[in-house]
């Protein structure tokens, strides 16, 4: 379960100035010109532009945001398939640059990851048993004499008939295929799992068995979850808190129950908007103006103030940082601010953890 607010715990996670840049090169006279020897333009794109996070033990953190905010190269970055070009990943108070050969491994095995295509993640080639047992298997979990045993008993947690560990991805469905991929990262016994759009691809009714499912495996293993989606819906069904991302930074986060009564930020009003509910005919539907702007040149001030119906001459020119409105409650907006108070980039003052 979460931790306590004001309980003296140490983060299973901790985020602290994490970025990740890629470098792209912009040919500026296209293609033509490259045979003539036009010089390429080196470009840096800002996927991660410096994120603070923690991370309870047994929290559910939902990660929300439209398509290109970063939150799929956040869950990258946590879950160690990619290493951030700045700032530092902690995994139980440790930071994961400095740990030793054998920390890290632990650290590896126990922050595991599912995709959002339970297809293309999942080797065509390979059986269910293999594709489920083999990394237990090298990495010494288990013997490779119980492998079947224990993919069995996977299997049928996930809500698979052990009897089909014989077949190929091909011979299931879409949300049987997404039960394997969940299957595979538990053979591994993670503490952390991250679900990067985890039921985005699958039928609604499919979609609330998943979802039923991970709530299920969290209790009975006592996992931990960050959970990535651009569904505030989804989102507000399983997560604890919740943060909202808008080209590389969190401009929200609270409890689930804090943003969905009360959204501070107009992007996270914005999306709460878009969301259909029962009463719909009472209301038109609002989407959010304009379209999410290029990470190769994102505006300057307050990222979103081209979308935003409140943005004032300030939003233009600087960016607003986060700051406490309520307890366990921040939002970067300068409609916060009051003559008293100034704003902080400072990690140590900003109250990302719950308990702050």
């Amino acid at each position: 379960m979460p931790s306590t607010p004001g309980a003296a715990i140490t983060p299973i996670l901790s985020l602290r100035g994490a970025e990740m840049r890629f470098t792209q090169n912009v040919d500026l006279a296209g293609r033509i010109a490259n045979l003539f020897g036009a010089r390429l333009r080196k470009t840096e794109v800002h996927a991660v532009a410096g994120v603070d996070l923690d991370v309870m033990p047994g929290e559910v953190i939902g990660i929300v945001g439209e398509s290109g905010c970063g939150k799929s190269t956040l869950g990258r970055i946590i879950a160690g398939i990619l290493r951030p070009t700045a700032g530092q990943v902690s995994y139980r108070g440790k930071a994961v640059a400095a740990m030793p050969d054998s920390e890290r491994r632990a650290y590896e095995l126990g922050v595991q990851m599912i995709f959002q295509d339970p297809y293309a993640s999942l080797n065509p080639r390979m059986r269910v048993e293999d594709i489920i047992g083999e990394a237990p298997v090298v990495h010494r979990i288990i013997p490779a004499r119980e492998k079947r045993a224990y993919v069995a008993r996977l299997m049928g947690q996930v809500g698979l008939d052990p009897a089909y560990a014989q077949r190929y991805p091909h011979q299931f469905s879409g949300g049987q295929r997404q039960r394997i991929g969940i299957a595979r990262a538990l053979a591994l016994k993670p503490k952390v799992i991250v679900c990067d759009e985890a039921v985005a691809a699958l039928d609604v009714s499919i979609q609330a068995q998943v979802l039923n499912l991970f709530a299920h495996l969290r209790r009975g293993l006592d996992l931990t979850y960050l959970f990535i989606s651009h569904n505030l819906g989804v989102v507000g069904h399983i997560s604890d808190r919740v943060a909202i991302m808008y080209l590389g930074r969190i401009v929200e986060i609270a409890t689930t129950e804090q943003v969905f009564k009360g959204a501070n930020h107009p992007y996270t009003q914005a999306l709460l908007k878009e969301l259909p509910t029962l009463n719909a005919q009472r209301r038109s539907f609002q989407p959010i103006k304009g379209e999410l702007p290029s990470p190769l040149a994102p505006p300057p001030g307050c990222t979103f103030h081209p979308r935003c119906p409140r943005a004032m001459a300030r939003c233009r020119q600087e960016r607003p940082l986060l700051r406490m409105i309520a307890p366990g409650h921040v939002s970067a907006c300068h409609l916060n601010d009051t003559p008293n108070d100034t704003p902080t980039d400072n990690p140590t003052d900003n109250p990302y953890a719950a308990g702050s």
